[in-house]
């Protein structure tokens, strides 16, 4: 899975915003915030990946547990599907 194309992610200030340009525009109105662990996952989707390597790497960059993990990934993937934001 990776992020469409369509979707970029730019700093305004502080906040982290994801927005919808070119054709994606006209079917997803309004902006994503994401934190630094969205950030995060974000960037490792700009390239095809699978839901154990973005774990793996979570596990890596953070000191958390594996369930944590697991659990931020599964919660920012759905959450990324919901919006129709992934090519699967």
């Amino acid at each position: 899975m990776k992020i469409k194309n369509g979707f970029l992610l730019r700093q305004v200030g502080s906040q982290n915003i994801v927005v919808a340009v070119g054709d994606e525009s006209r079917d997803f109105n309004g902006i994503i915030r994401l934190n630094e662990t969205g950030r995060f996952l974000w960037e490792k989707l700009q390239t095809e990946t699978t839901e154990s390597a973005l774990t793996g790497a979570m596990l890596l960059e953070y000191d958390i547990d594996g369930a944590t993990a697991e659990t931020d990934v599964a919660d920012f993937i759905a959450t990324l599907r919901e919006a129709k934001l992934l090519n699967e």
